[in-house]
């Protein structure tokens, strides 16, 4: 079975995870993180001592087992490519973000300025045409 199919299930994942945190471990101490039966977790480390991912030592009665990261290297070629999709496909979602927030701010700089000079042409005009007045003398003819 291929590595990268080994560590897509999540048991093995955490099993891998606490013997790269807390070191070599025994099949109880491993047992006791889980809520499922012993051989049901011996299955999983069947697995991933098949694929090369942890090694078995006895010692006595117990079964100690340790994390051999080596074959994770197969996972990380295997996932290269698309690590280089996704960078791609960020970077340019990086761009395509950048060139939205030019155009918003070269768009609020021009409605600022159009408010602006609409307020300037407003403040000129407004106290120099008759057109209220006249409105009222209209009104006073009839």
């Amino acid at each position: 079975m291929p590595v990268v199919c080994v560590v897509a299930s999540a048991r093995r994942e955490e099993v891998l995870r606490l013997l790269r945190e807390q070191g070599p471990q025994p099949v109880q101490a491993l047992a006791d993180h889980f809520d499922m039966r012993r051989p049901s977790l011996s299955e999983h480390l069947k697995v991933l001592r098949e694929a090369g991912l942890v090694t078995e030592q006895r010692s006595g009665r117990q079964r100690i087992y340790s994390l051999e990261a080596a074959p994770l290297a197969e996972v990380q070629d295997w996932l290269h490519p698309y690590e280089r999709f996704w960078r791609d496909r960020l970077r340019g979602l990086g761009a395509l973000l950048d060139h939205m927030e030019a155009e918003a701010e070269a768009e609020a700089e021009a409605e600022a300025e159009a408010e602006a000079e609409a307020e300037a042409d407003g403040d000129s005009g407004g106290s120099g045409s008759g057109s209220g007045s006249g409105d009222d003398d209209l009104g006073g003819e009839t």
